[in-house]
């Protein structure tokens, strides 16, 4: 296991709840959880490979691969759907070549579902890196996530 991976398990291993901080801790200095850890997290915080994978695969921060920093994050909650998000959360992948939780062939942006944006009366929402757009439609995604990448 790398050895950064290890110092923050065994710093959170005795905690109680203490595989979440570990988690966040871990992302947040190496940008990810790396895949090869998941085993020996595992064995820090006594449990299966599977339960640290199904935390990590639960969250949506986390991630077990390196990412993109630029975010492209469409609004899938009911009041978005409602308004037409379904059909960008349809259409995205094949319009912007990437499936969701994965990052772009060329590593300049990622795709991703959430929940709520808090833009609920302008949806559908998305956001691209730090700024949030309202009544996105399929035409004017692949603009918006240029235009976020060049920025």
């Amino acid at each position: 296991m790398n050895d950064v991976v290890l110092d923050i398990a065994l710093k959170h291993a005795g905690e109680m709840g203490g595989l979440l901080p570990c988690l966040h801790e871990v992302q947040e200095r190496l940008g990810y959880i790396p895949a090869q850890a998941h085993g020996q997290l595992a064995e820090a915080f006594s449990l299966s490979a599977a339960e640290v994978h199904g935390v990590i695969s639960f969250y949506h921060d986390f991630r077990d691969a390196p990412a993109s920093k630029l975010a492209v994050q469409i609004c899938c909650a009911e009041a978005c759907q409602a308004v037409g998000s379904r059909e960008l959360e349809s259409h995205a992948p094949q319009t912007l070549g990437v499936d969701f939780g994965e990052t772009h062939a060329s590593g300049a942006y990622r795709l991703e579902r959430v929940y709520c944006l808090g833009n609920c009366a302008c949806g559908p929402s998305v956001r691209v890196g730090d700024v949030v757009h309202g009544r996105v439609n399929l035409a004017e995604l692949s603009g918006l996530v240029a235009q976020g990448a060049d920025a």
